[in-house]
């Protein structure tokens, strides 16, 4: 919780004056029972109606200047509560962005949407009633008692009793709950995956009638969280009443004692009165604190998971902050040679190269990749084919660093890839992931994703390249074409095509295409894997595909299996030499047409 202290440095005027200002409104409240105390032995007494009607004033008067006081008091506490809110969302979100997948795939999505959304909203509510109330009602409590002793010594020690009591029963439930609350928080995590599946994958849900299988899950999911928000709300719902209790046996008590004490002439009638309003402050007050202190249990485990995610630190680190030149560029860049010979030093470099590279995932106990080297020189294409689960997405994931190898070294340019500014990296890569994923805007907007400056000759270049070009003059609305969130609004395969054009736009040194064309039939695949050919000889392209068809006129192809590189060589040396790759292809094609398209 202290930790996300710093964000209110900006707010720290806001911070100091809401609480000032509020307790100078209690002070006012304060100095009200010593009035109608006054009105009560004087004005009512003495039958001196003048009394009674300039102390009403001096009552309206503390009224409407504890109002002013109050009013200000919320503004500069709700402006420092939602800046603060505002302030913690931001650098939240900055955070997750700088993790790496590991810790992505560690923390779980729904738990970060959870402590994004909801945690920083608890936080913000636990912010503002903490500026407005955490002075003002211990001040009140305790000043209520001071003002006592200043009414009557022998009457204000019932206050001395009753005040340690009420704290006793305030703080034990905030010991008991805080647990329960953090219980509740993490109960709030499952039933928001729950539902996030279950939206995510509502079509499969449907196509397989599993429809009431997941409604039972989720009323499983939210039964146990009802129960848990229920059994710490009872928890916290004994506050009140034991407050109650308490503060209403003391007045009783009050009440009494002041009755003999009238009698005997120790004090006046508008002094017991006083004691009495001094009570009922008291007991209004704790009411407040009450709530104030279930709130701030909410907020104190909210922030706990929040600050736990701030603690998490990236596993992708930059070594340096300044451009990396290759010795490609360096070539290039020199006077003293010819452009030929600067092209013979760039091709002399492996554009990627993997040397003893190993993987594992965390929290896995055992590697992903094993012993993985190979080259890919500058405007080779590389096919990666394997069978389910044997690692092809996560060979070429390093290549960007959208994870780290955990022995061996990844290399482009024949610099590691941990040696690069990630800008620098990742602007050398054109990256399409299995999933398409676009975003709400329009397709102009969605292409300069890929390059912010694209102009729109540039864009149908890469629509064209990306066989998407038909398709989107059929809408007749151009680079307007509006795209819905996530796509929704087009078919799987205009969505992959879409995105191909969209890593194409930037023109990358290096192309990913991880499995990016499941969803083309085996015409426009053909005609996407044509067109990228012709158009990117300058690119070094890796193919990532379960079809033979789709990588076998690749330059170089590598064979997975299991986390392990079978093979690597031309289609036909594979065909020949590796029996994982020939049982892929067997198992797809005939060994006739395997022969004939080799």
């Amino acid at each position: 919780m202290w930790k996300l202290l710093k964000y209110l440095k900006k707010y720290k005027l806001e911070s100091i004056l809401a609480p000032l200002l509020k307790m100078t409104e209690a002070m006012f409240d304060l100095l009200v029972p010593l009035v109608m105390a006054r009105i009560i032995d004087v004005g009512i007494h003495n039958r001196d109606t003048g009394q009674i009607l300039r102390m009403g004033g001096v009552l309206v008067l503390l009224g409407l200047v504890g109002l002013t006081f109050s009013l200000t008091a919320q503004y500069f506490s709700a402006k420092a509560a939602v800046g603060f809110g505002t302030a913690v969302r931001n650098e939240l979100f900055r955070h997750i962005n700088s993790l790496s997948y590991r810790e992505i795939d560690t923390i779980g999505t729904s738990t970060l949407i959870t402590r994004i959304t909801s945690d920083i909203n608890q936080v913000q509510s636990g912010v503002n009633l903490v500026l407005r109330l955490f002075l003002r009602s211990p001040f009140i409590v305790f000043g209520a008692m001071v003002m006592a002793f200043t009414v009557n010594v022998r009457a204000a020690l019932i206050f001395v009793v009753a005040i340690p009591l009420l704290s006793l029963v305030v703080f034990g439930v905030l010991l008991v709950s805080m647990p329960l609350y953090k219980k509740v928080q993490r109960q709030l995590d499952r039933v928001l995956l729950t539902t996030r599946e279950n939206l995510l994958g509502a079509r499969v849900v449907r196509a397989f009638n599993r429809q009431p299988d997941e409604i039972t899950k989720f009323d499983e999911e939210n039964d146990l969280l009802v129960r848990s928000q229920v059994f710490v709300g009872k928890v916290s719902a004994l506050m009140n009443p034991a407050t109650y209790i308490i503060v209403n046996a003391a007045t009783i008590v009050l009440v009494w004692t002041g009755a003999w004490q009238v009698d005997e002439g120790i004090i006046t009638q508008g002094e017991v009165v006083a004691l009495v309003n001094y009570m009922s402050q008291i007991l209004v007050e704790l009411v407040k604190l009450a709530n104030l202190i279930i709130t701030i249990s909410k907020s104190l485990a909210c922030a706990n998971r929040i600050s736990a995610v701030f603690d998490v630190e990236g596993s992708i680190v930059e070594k340096n902050h300044g451009k990396i030149v290759t010795e490609a560029e360096k070539a290039r860049a020199r006077a003293d040679i010819s452009a030929a010979d600067a092209a013979g030093v760039e091709a002399a470099v492996p554009k990627v190269e993997f040397t003893g590279m190993d993987f594992c995932y965390a929290g896995s106990k055992e590697a992903s990749l094993s012993d993985i080297s190979f080259t890919a020189m500058s405007g080779q294409t590389i096919g990666v084919i394997g069978g389910t689960g044997s690692g092809k997405s996560t060979l070429v994931n390093l290549i960007p660093r959208f994870y780290d190898a955990t022995e061996g070294s990844v290399r482009i340019d024949g610099t590691d890839v941990r040696e690069y500014p990630v800008g620098q990296l990742r602007d050398k890569i054109g990256m399409v992931p299995q999933k398409a994923v676009l975003f709400k805007g329009t397709l102009r907007e969605n292409m300069r994703w890929g390059k912010a400056d694209a102009t729109d000759e540039e864009i149908y270049r890469a629509l064209d390249t990306a066989q998407a070009r038909e398709f989107v003059d059929s809408k007749g609305q151009g680079l307007d074409l509006p795209i819905e969130q996530g796509g929704r609004n087009l078919s799987g395969g205009q969505r992959q095509r879409l995105t191909i054009a969209r890593a194409l736009v930037r023109r990358p040194e290096i192309l990913i295409l991880d499995d990016s064309a499941s969803a083309l039939d085996f015409a426009t695949d053909a005609a996407l894997r044509k067109a990228i050919r012709e158009n990117t000889k300058d690119m070094t392209v890796f193919l990532v595909s379960q079809r033979a068809t789709t990588i076998r006129n690749a330059d170089k192809i590598l064979v997975l299996d299991d986390g392990l590189l079978v093979g690597q060589g031309t289609h036909e040396e594979l065909f020949d030499t590796c029996e994982v790759y020939r049982e892929i292809c067997l198992s797809q094609l005939s060994e006739k047409e395997v022969r004939a398209h080799g």
